[in-house]
């Protein structure tokens, strides 16, 4: 074998590793976490079985029924809003990191804090925008459901509080870290 191939993994042992962390991470997970994993399910279960009552409906006596319609549209933006929520405390959200990855140490850090402080702004004015869209809505409802919408379009700036808290925690700990643990310069041989 040459110097430049590299070994073929099983892809039993690929699927076992996987397998061996997701126990971990399940193993970890507090009673909340998984209330809230729970929660998320349900919601999305409900948007299916809306969804799917409502094809039928279609498909068997050619009408639909509004009002499934209209919730399930409710329950995509709950999931969405929700859902950003969980990627955010997981930091599985989108970012583009790839000039990021070539700063080491100090400026590694600066750059890390300035970004920080431009997402933080970023969420707090979508938290103001977010209550502003409520208060324009207390007096609007929807059309099948009669739902008040402030309550759906609530959901904004409840996910832009949720994120701007788990930002926070993160900015302190990202400012308390040493310098020199920021993406640490690769040895050279």
């Amino acid at each position: 074998m040459s110097s430049e191939q590299k070994p073929v993994v099983p892809t039993s042992r690929i699927i076992e590793e996987t397998e061996e962390e997701f126990r971990q991470e399940e193993a970890t997970k507090g009673k909340g976490e998984k209330a809230f994993e729970l929660f998320c399910a349900l919601i999305f279960l409900g948007i299916i079985g809306l969804v799917f009552v409502n094809a039928f409906l279609r498909y068997v006596f050619r009408s639909s029924f509004p009002p499934s319609e209209e919730w399930a549209r409710f329950l995509f933006i709950y999931i969405t809003f929700i859902g950003g929520i969980e990627a955010f405390y997981r930091h599985k959200h989108i970012a583009v990191d790839m000039f990021v990855n070539m700063l080491h140490g100090k400026s590694r850090k600066i750059v890390d804090i300035i970004a920080s402080l431009f997402m933080l702004a970023a969420l707090v004015l979508l938290l103001f925008g977010g209550v502003s869209v409520v208060l324009q809505t207390l007096d609007t409802y929807s059309v099948a459901t009669n739902v008040n919408m402030a309550f759906i379009n609530g959901t904004l700036p409840v996910m832009a509080l949720a994120a701007i808290i788990i930002h926070l925690r993160d900015f302190v700990r990202l400012v308390r870290t040493p310098a020199d643990e920021f993406n640490p310069a690769p040895k050279k041989d």
